[in-house]
């Protein structure tokens, strides 16, 4: 039997990762709505119903506007309102780099200035073995950062060999880059699996940077989303005031170099 070779020191692959009609067509689907199944045997969606989905050439623009989706109890089924997760799951190489870069433009409407968590557009990578959310935000006036590891349904993450660390965490860490409403930025997030690094990008300049990260992701899919982060209050969703939101997403470049 043939073995199959290891990847060849220094060797860089590359693909392009889109094919937004299929979210219309349902033919070989790339994507496919987000959303979690319950334990109570229900699955919630990320779906807006009154959505409107545009693909022109090989770009993807959603709008829903206003908002409508909410959940009361779970904080991370009422982040997401619309969104749609890869039907690929991309592997990190165990010496290298794994880099998604895509251009991203987010637009809310009728919405708080100055107030990222009222509604941004996104891109995630999402591990639901190690609970990991790696992502960029991009509202009307700021942009952001997101190193997470979330209590997503079904996940149960072991705790991190130093116990001063918790378990689940998140930093939002929003950046001092201009932007405005519906402004197009290329992000890059990129990840070394093997040194425990990631690393942000926004149009080619280092934005955020974290060492010692306290998980390995075999794998992650990539998530597109409109959402907002407001914590539930007294078993009651405050993330909907009549808002709503546009974000236009390119496709991915996947980029993996080994070492």
């Amino acid at each position: 039997m043939a073995q199959a070779e290891a990847p060849s020191k220094g060797r860089v692959e590359t693909i392009t990762y889109g094919n937004f009609r299929s979210i219309i067509t349902g033919e070989d689907p790339s994507w496919q709505i987000g959303g979690f199944s319950l334990p109570d045997g229900t699955e919630w969606k990320y779906r807006e119903p009154n959505a409107t989905v545009i693909v022109e050439h090989d770009k993807l623009r959603v709008r829903a506007n206003p908002l409508s989706r909410s959940h009361d109890r779970i904080q991370v089924l009422d982040n997401a309102k619309h969104m749609y997760f890869s039907t690929t799951k991309f592997i990190p190489p165990d010496d290298g780099t794994i880099s998604v870069e895509l251009a991203i433009a987010g637009r809310r409407h009728q919405g708080i200035a100055g107030d990222l968590y009222d509604g941004m557009a996104t891109v995630n990578l999402l591990d639901f073995n190690t609970g990991a959310a790696i992502d960029f935000f991009a509202s009307n006036d700021i942009l952001a950062t997101v190193y997470g590891r979330v209590l997503f349904p079904g996940v149960v993450a072991a705790p991190p060999a130093d116990l001063n660390r918790p378990t689940y965490f998140c930093i939002f860490n929003e950046l001092p880059v201009a932007t405005k409403p519906g402004q197009t930025h290329l992000y890059r997030i990129t990840y070394d699996k093997g040194a425990d690094e990631l690393w942000w990008f926004i149009d080619g300049e280092q934005v955020d940077h974290h060492r010692e990260v306290p998980f390995k992701m075999e794998s992650f899919l990539v998530a597109l989303g409109l959402m907002t982060e407001k914590p539930i209050d007294d078993d009651h969703s405050i993330s909907l005031h009549g808002q709503g939101l546009t974000g236009e997403w390119s496709p991915l470049t996947i980029t993996i170099e080994h070492r």
